[in-house]
């Protein structure tokens, strides 16, 4: 867990400003600039965007760049078990000293004015990446991209822009139109631009935004294809061919992802090496995460467990296939949700490959949907529902009843970060 430090100037930043999220980058600037701008002296940027597998295409690019030698600065979000997971300096996670200095010289420098709890501790991290020599900086957009916080590099190396469905459409927007625009917002002048697979809506208003910036594109299906063959995975641009092995984050979808970050890392003029290590190496929890050992795995222990922090209709259609393809085994899923996500849209493409759910309210989440609704959802897309108070006591209900059966903890990265700090 996070030491005293960092924790308390954490918790006085959130009564910084009424709301957790308020798109706009005026906060932002102003503190920025009051920390002598220190988006200015980033190491080269790769900024990335998108609705779903921003984390994995991070995650995959970090080990390619990192296998060809270099100091690789990562920033993402939400954390799961501690905050540090979102910094990472030259390879290494934050230490607590170093984010304690940085959040408290924030906080002093922004002082009572208004700010919200993610632009605060963006700044912070840009400062801390600002001050530490590397080679390459993975920015992550937390919300959208052109208001987000993250949106403040003038001309970054690339820019990345990974599938884009219909998600937080209270902030974005209630069509694909409008959520790809403020996606294609972190497109930059002259700046090329790695695109994943889109929705033909969310393509169109990418390229038009890249037309009026004069920003080159590589896009999925156009400059670069991949695909899976023979239990292999290959890659193909205007350079070549690549024959690698599937990604080992699980998932057809992760081909995709890792299609992306072939992309750049090819752009970069990163050798077969790099790209061999992007699609083996990688690491990024809660994301079909397999727990074999720790605390909860020994409440159902003839049960095979999986983890995963997706939370919209895209990310269920990508579980559900992936539930598909593996071999038959009765199957529950552990759901929590939070009550800004369609959960309908979620669970019915999973409904078809589950035998049953137990529905959990989010342990210390204000937003959670409540474990009731979340049940009564379930059984609205005919999947058997019931309710546990903790997630004990729901492996010890499936384990009671399939004492083998195959467990999909699932429905939010909230959730999937209180799983993590149980497992302990």
């Amino acid at each position: 867990m996070s030491a005293p430090g960092s924790d308390v100037i954490l918790e006085r930043m959130m009564a910084l400003h009424p709301k957790i999220i308020d798109l706009t980058l005026d906060r932002v600037w102003r503190l920025l600039d009051a920390l002598g701008n220190p988006q200015n002296a980033l190491p080269p940027v790769i900024h990335i965007a998108g609705t779903n597998g921003k984390g994995s295409t991070q995650a995959m690019l970090r080990a390619g760049l990192e296998a060809a030698g270099c100091r690789v600065h990562a920033y993402t979000s939400p954390h799961l078990a501690r905050f540090h997971e979102r910094i990472r300096l030259a390879g290494e996670l934050i230490s607590e000293d170093a984010l304690t200095r940085v959040l408290d010289e924030c906080y002093h420098a922004n002082g009572t004015d208004s700010i919200t709890y993610f632009e605060i501790t963006t700044c912070a991290a840009i400062l801390a990446m600002s001050r530490t020599p590397a080679d390459y900086t993975l920015l992550e957009v937390g919300l959208g991209g052109r208001l987000d916080a993250t949106n403040v590099v003038a001309k970054p190396a690339l820019t990345l822009i990974t599938p884009i469905s219909i998600d937080h459409e209270q902030y974005l927007g209630d069509t694909l139109a409008k959520i790809a625009f403020e996606k294609a917002g972190i497109i930059k002048r002259g700046v090329p631009c790695i695109v994943g697979p889109q929705p033909d809506e969310a393509l169109e208003v990418i390229e038009q935004v890249a037309a009026k910036q004069s920003a080159p594109l590589l896009a999925y299906g156009q400059q670069w294809h991949v695909s899976a063959e023979a239990g292999r995975m290959v890659y193909q641009d205007e350079t070549g061919l690549l024959d690698l092995p599937l990604p080992t984050l699980p998932g057809a979808h992760q081909i995709e992802n890792a299609g992306a970050a072939l992309a750049a890392l090819r752009h970069l003029k990163m050798g077969e090496a790099a790209a061999e290590a992007a699609v083996s190496r990688a690491v990024w929890p809660a994301r079909m995460q397999r727990l074999d050992s720790g605390a909860l795995t020994n409440v159902a222990p003839e049960a095979e467990l999986w983890l995963d922090g997706g939370h919209n209709a895209s990310a269920g259609r990508a579980l559900g296939n992936h539930l598909a393809s593996l071999p038959k085994r009765p199957t529950y899923l552990i759901c929590g949700m939070l009550n800004t996500k369609d959960i309908g849209g979620y669970l019915k493409p999973l409904a078809a490959e589950a035998n049953g759910l137990i529905a959990l309210s989010i342990p210390g989440e204000a937003n959670t949907l409540p474990a009731e609704v979340t049940a009564e959802a379930a059984r609205a897309v005919g999947l058997p529902a019931d309710c546990a108070p903790d997630i004990r006591t729901a492996l010890e209900q499936i384990a009671r009843e399939a004492p083998q059966a195959r467990i999909l903890i699932c429905g939010s990265l909230y959730l999937a970060g209180h799983i993590i700090r149980e497992n302990i």
